[in-house]
Order: C-alpha cells, then sequence, then structure tokens
C-alpha cells in the first residue's frame, strides 16, 4: 500500500510474511497464492505491499538461478505484490515447534550472517517495482547478550562494515539503493534504540541504520518520542519501522492478571517481559519465568514482547500498547518530512494466541491480517497522508 505524504514523499505499508513462514522457494510462492492475494481483494485494492521474510533456502534459490528470481518477481506481479522490504532477521526455522533462542542464530559475528544479509540485498534489488529505487531489510540487532566478547564484537563490527561496502557496490551496479537496520530487541546486544547509536557510529555508514519496532520499543518501556527524537540528534538511519504491539498488564500481582497472562505463555517463540521499577528496567527471557514465584517484581505494570494484533487488544485485564504505536506512527510520519518511507505491520504470532484466539481457517487469518492493514491505513490517514491506487 502507498501513501503520498503531505511533503510530495511515498511512505510504503506492507505486512511481514513471517506470519505465514515458509522455508523453500516453493513454499514462498504458495505463500502468496494462498495468503498474501486473498489479504489484497479483501482490502480491495489493485496493489498491497508486503515484506518478505525468505529463509536461508530460498534465498539461496533465488540468488543462484536468475530465471527463479525472474520468476517471483513475475509472480508478484501477477498476484497484484509489490515488495520494498524484507525481513533479514530470521536466519531459519521460523516456523517449527519451538523457535525461542534459535532465531539468534547465526549472529553477526557468524560469516552466514553476512552472506545471507549480502543475498536478500541482492535480491530486494531485482524485486523493487521498476519506480522504486530504494529498499529495506531488517536484521539482527548484532546478537544475543551472551555469549558476548570484545572479539566477536569487533567480528560483527567487521561483517557489518562489509555489507557497507557490498551495499555500495549494488547501488553502483544496479542504481538501487538497499539499506540495512538493526532491530532493536529486548535480551540482545542491541536491546533499546539508545543502545544502538555507539555501534552504528562506529560503523558510520548511511547504509547501515536502525529498524525502530514499536513492540520492542514498549516492551523496553521506551518513550516513542524521546527514542527517536535521540536516534535523529546522532544522525542514525532510520530505515525502516515495524508496526506491532506487545502485550501490556497494568497490574501483575493480581491473580486474574497472572491467570490471563499465563494463557499467552507458549512453547514457539521467546516472549521477554519487563517491569519499569524505581531503580531501572527489569525483566525476564520468557514470560513463563515471569509468572513463576518472585523473578520479576510485580508492584509495577509488566508488558510482554508477544506481538498481539494491532486490531484485537486482548481482554481485560490484559491490553495492549498500541498507544506506543500510534505515538510513534505521529512521530515518524506526522510531521513535515517522514522520518522513514517503509512501514511494515509484523504480528508473527497468530498461531500463537491462546486457543480461543486463534485464526482456525486460513480465510480467517486473512480477515485478521487485513483488519490489521485497515487500521494501520486509517492511521496514517488520519496523519494527513493521502491513500494511493
Amino acid at each position: 500500500m502507498r501513501f503520498r505524504h503531505p511533503d510530495g514523499t511515498t511512505v510504503h505499508l506492507a505486512y511481514c510474511t513471517n506470519v505465514h513462514p515458509a522455508e523453500t522457494l516453493d513454499g514462498v510462492l504458495a505463500q502468496l497464492r494462498d495468503h498474501c492475494e486473498p489479504v489484497r481483494r479483501r482490502l480491495g485494492r489493485d496493489r498491497l505491499g508486503i515484506g518478505l521474510w525468505l529463509a536461508r533456502d530460498a534465498a539461496h534459490a533465488l540468488v543462484t538461478d536468475p530465471s527463479a528470481l525472474r520468476g517471483l518477481r513475475t509472480e508478484l506481479d501477477h498476484r497484484g505484490l509489490e515488495v520494498v522490504t524484507l525481513n533479514g532477521f530470521p536466519y531459519e526455522g521460523f516456523g517449527t515447534e519451538q523457535v525461542k533462542y534459535r532465531v539468534y542464530q547465526p549472529d553477526w559475528a557468524d560469516p552466514q550472517r553476512l552472506h545471507h544479509t549480502t543475498d536478500l540485498a541482492r535480491i530486494l534489488a531485482s524485486l523493487l517495482p521498476d519506480d522504486i529505487t530504494e529498499g529495506t531489510v531488517s536484521t539482527l540487532p548484532l546478537a544475543w547478550r551472551t555469549p558476548e566478547d570484545e572479539r566477536r564484537a569487533t567480528t560483527a563490527r567487521t561483517a557489518l562494515r562489509t555489507l557497507g561496502r557490498r551495499l555500495d557496490a549494488l547501488a553502483e551496479l544496479t542504481g538501487r539503493s538497499i539499506r540495512v537496520g538493526l532491530e532493536p530487541e529486548p535480551g540482545c546486544v542491541i536491546e533499546t534504540t539508545g543502545d544502538a547509536i555507539a555501534p552504528l557510529a562506529s560503523i558510520a555508514h548511511d547504509r547501515i541504520g536502525i529498524c525502530v519496532d514499536t513492540c520492542h520499543l514498549a516492551t523496553s518501556f521506551e518513550d516513542p518520542h524521546t527514542a527517536l527524537d535521540t536516534l535523529a540528534r546522532a544522525h542514525v538511519p532510520l530505515v525502516k519501522t515495524q508496526l506491532s504491539a506487545a502485550l501490556h498488564a497494568e497490574h501483575p500481582h493480581l491473580p486474574e492478571t497472572r491467570e490471563a497472562l499465563a494463557a499467552f505463555d507458549e512453547p514457539r517463540f521467546l516472549h521477554q517481559t519487563r517491569t519499569l521499577t524505581p531503580t531501572g528496567l527489569r525483566g525476564t527471557d520468557d514470560l513463563g519465568e515471569a509468572l513463576r514465584g518472585d523473578a520479576l517484581p510485580d508492584g509495577s505494570a509488566w508488558r510482554a514482547h508477544f506481538h498481539v494484533p494491532l486490531h484485537a487488544a486482548p481482554a481485560a485485564p490484559l491490553t495492549s500498547t498500541l498507544p506506543v504505536l500510534k505515538a510513534a506512527l505521529t512521530r515518524l510520519v506526522g510531521g513535515p518530512h517522514p522520518l522513514t518511507h517503509h512501514l511494515e505491520v509484523e504480528t508473527y504470532t497468530w498461531q500463537s494466541l491462546p486457543p480461543e484466539l486463534r485464526p482456525r481457517a486460513r480465510g480467517r487469518l486473512a480477515d485478521g491480517i487485513a483488519a490489521e492493514l485497515t487500521l494501520a491505513r486509517d492511521l496514517l490517514t488520519d496523519l494527513g497522508l493521502k491513500e494511493l491506487p
């Protein structure tokens, strides 16, 4: 979906396909047919933006076979879909029964991460619509916090500098500029937007920046206006933003709140949980850990890294951090110029919701994704952006 900002530039809105993961190119093509095109039809649009997630095997097939890449581009066009951004965070296995810590491997100290991200940039340069010359890729925020030492940190920074040179060469070769954004996430080396400033300053490349995920931002209790203003003052490139909402529990000490939270403690994904105390931010690596005993103080609100559907906050006594998303979006695109032109709805946890909230049929999932995009569209038009055909 495209929108005209009052300054005349185009803002893109997509949804991320990691909600229906596939490891192979055939699986990706099936996604377009079975999920993405039905969402587009529900929205009544001739063209829909999607943020592709390409696992290692699918990316390798595309980068080594030009005919396969051309075939994917043809299929996108045929189904009324366009791609200006990729999700390069998960490497493989995102649809397995237990992802948890595996999603952080390989990290940026491992050469596989550099090779894979380079492949994604090359693929995206070929998938961009004919009238678009800039694309974005989001990626792991260096590594999970352990084990991290200076040697691995140096290796990661060197890899990102190498990526920057490769992106420069790709732009010179193709005329298309691909930028990569490190995505801060609770528990990682770069956990908050502030954590990203020093590493990115040391890399100092205008094609390597940050991807702000509003669920992660909220989970860490960051104020969106303060965070975004700090990034702007530090001249950190804001590559893209993922529009998402975290799980919020205002009174975690109450038994009924604990019971409601327990329904979201599921085995596939890691749900880092945080609370803001007078002495600072406290947290656990997973929601279940927070719910056991006194692992996490419960005198103030808890937020869990669980991407809840934008349009459907959980029932009381829980809610979502949609207000944080709205505040961030106002700062991102509500001013005289957009801080970023690529927005991506990323609710990959639809099938990890409590059983009574999960879509039981493919059509119901498409309905939900369409409803999320409709909410995001309405927020953008309320800020003065004009939806384009």
